[in-house]
């Protein structure tokens, strides 16, 4: 097992515990001690566990915390791919389409090679870098301008101003937490009302959010749960969450992670 997929596997453990032992990781991912301390130290400096004696605990998880771009890429990357390869078979030929920043999106851009025709509107410096390496000849990037966050993405008025005189037909959102009542949620106020511009820019939205995203809630709302026609999620998530989205989104897809056929 590679170094990124250990510290994938401890990362999704110390979210669903929220503290783990490095006695344990080493039975379970059958290492050595010392090759899991390096990995809890490589987890540490990007500020995704707290180092305690004996194992690692969650950081705690604040309404305002925005992790940076390379520290949430490591998380959930099953749950990503086979979410990215659902919505993307929603994407059609030809079509104006949105990208949200988000680590999720960025993966959904890596599975619309085969996509002709596609004019895609995006606020990610990584996605459009991922989307102007296509081989589709015909595709047109459209990049926003704004001011970088934590989390790459380009916000604020100008990114605003230039959303709203657009038309898309379907927007792809990524969120950091949904939960009934407060909606879709993100911890940067200022990228809230961007990606709000992205909804109302939509036709249709769709909203990309593995399982640990639901009951995580962000200062600011984007979006109501009913204003999502779609939502995708992968097969973790818990029954509560299936029947509440269920009751509000237009569709829920669930990807199987199991059978996505990518690591």
């Amino acid at each position: 097992m590679l170094a990124r997929q250990r510290q994938a596997v401890i990362l999704d453990e110390v979210r669903r515990t929220g503290a783990v032992r490095v006695s344990d990781l080493v039975d379970r991912l059958r290492v050595s001690d010392m090759t899991v301390r390096r990995d809890l130290d490589v987890l540490a400096g990007r500020g995704l566990v707290d180092k305690v004696y004996g194992g690692a605990t969650s950081v705690g998880g604040r309404s305002t915390d925005e992790p940076g771009f390379e520290a949430k890429s490591v998380r959930q990357l099953a749950q990503k791919e086979a979410i990215a390869s659902v919505a993307a078979e929603l994407v059609r030929p030809g079509t104006a389409i949105g990208l949200s920043a988000g680590t999720t999106t960025w993966t959904l851009a890596r599975f619309l090679d085969a996509v002709p025709g596609l004019t895609v509107v995006t606020n990610s410096i990584r996605v459009a870098d991922v989307l102007q390496g296509s081989t589709q000849s015909d595709r047109t990037v459209v990049l926003t301008g704004g001011v970088r966050t934590p989390s790459d993405a380009l916000v604020g008025p100008v990114a605003v101003h230039g959303l709203r005189r657009l038309h898309l037909d379907v927007v792809f959102l990524g969120v950091h937490g949904m939960a009934e009542g407060p909606g879709f949620t993100t911890p940067n106020l200022t990228e809230s009302e961007t990606d709000r511009a992205f909804v109302d820019a939509a036709s249709r939205l769709v909203v990309l959010a593995d399982q640990t995203k639901w009951g995580t809630i962000g200062i600011s709302t984007i979006a109501e749960l009913h204003e999502a026609d779609v939502v995708v999620s992968d097969d973790g998530l818990p029954p509560e969450a299936r029947q509440a989205l269920g009751e509000q989104v237009g569709e829920v897809l669930i990807a199987p992670v199991a059978s996505s056929g990518r690591e």
